[in-house]
């Protein structure tokens, strides 16, 4: 006896491009090693690392998608610091495969080392992989023997063999409204052991603050050669809005948000966690709490 109604056909997965949906925030799980594309906390190696007990801005990817001769690009914006996921010219070290990954601002003309072309495996519906389109290298977790290899690299297809370790699950964040308190200053011990295993404290390095106000719009000069600047020391983000605020006018600490720019071209982040041990300098673009600027700024609900 033949069923009566329409055969139903086979659910198609969506397109990879539609797993980065301009502006979406996303966590990136490889499928070998079961851990998260990782910004690293100096502000320039890329790493996966697994999931914590709590979950962190740096496992965090902001989608920035671009045209390029027509075609969408994605670029990943890295939450906790701003930078971009890029490819560096130079090779990974020893017992690594192909180029490492690192973080880098959005700024110039060589910026094809951001980009990316995600693809999407054929027979595993989960899974996409992302190739790079300055040297079509696909991004690949290391440490599938050696446990301890966890730093991220773009390597060559292996001839086609679509290795595992290249292949990666998208996970979506929802969007919030607002932006979280900042962590209070903690104290570094830090430092080298000296007589009687006492610690000896070292100075905090140095790192230069360029620094621009926002209007109530959060419209603001583009150039950053016009910026004041600063030199700041040490990594607390809530010692730097006090410096930042006190720079302002009428020195108004505690009603400013900070967001960072990570070159001319890149997409304003929250500043909302403790700055990357480089010493890199930073842009940072002062909003007044409240203003529409400031509630443009938009975070992941992790």
């Amino acid at each position: 006896m033949q069923r009566s109604g329409r055969q139903q056909l086979p659910r198609r997965a969506p397109a990879a491009m539609d797993l980065f949906p301009d502006g979406a925030f996303v966590r990136l799980q490889n499928r070998v090693q079961q851990k998260y594309l990782y910004a690293d906390d100096d502000g320039e190696g890329v790493s996966v690392r697994p999931y914590g007990h709590v979950f962190s801005l740096n496992a965090v990817w902001r989608v920035h998608r671009v045209l390029v001769a027509g075609n969408n690009i994605v670029l990943l914006q890295g939450v906790a610091y701003g930078r971009y996921l890029a490819i560096s010219p130079g090779m990974a070290p020893p017992g690594y495969r192909g180029r490492r990954a690192v973080q880098r601002d959005y700024a110039g003309d060589n910026v094809g080392a951001l980009m990316w072309n995600p693809l999407r495996i054929v027979d595993g519906e989960r899974y996409v992989r992302l190739r790079n389109e300055f040297n079509r290298n696909l991004l690949r977790a290391n440490g599938r023997y050696r446990t301890w290899h966890t730093a991220v690299t773009a390597d060559i297809d292996d001839y086609g063999r679509l290795s595992t370790m290249m292949q990666w699950t998208v996970h979506r964040f929802q969007v919030v409204p607002g932006i979280p308190p900042l962590p209070r200053p903690t104290v570094y011990l830090g430092g080298r052991r000296g007589l009687l295993g006492r610690r000896m404290p070292e100075a905090d390095e140095r790192r230069t603050i360029r620094h621009v106000r926002a209007n109530n719009e959060g419209d603001f000069d583009q150039d950053s050669n016009n910026w004041p600047t600063f030199n700041f020391f040490g990594r607390s983000v809530f010692n730097l809005r006090i410096q930042v605020g006190m720079r302002q006018p009428g020195g108004e600490v505690w009603a400013i948000t900070m967001a960072v720019r990570p070159g001319s071209q890149g997409r304003l982040t929250p500043l909302v966690t403790d700055l990357p041990r480089s010493v890199d300098n930073m842009d940072i673009v002062v909003f007044d709490t409240g203003s529409q600027g400031a509630q443009n700024l938009v975070y992941p609900a992790i």
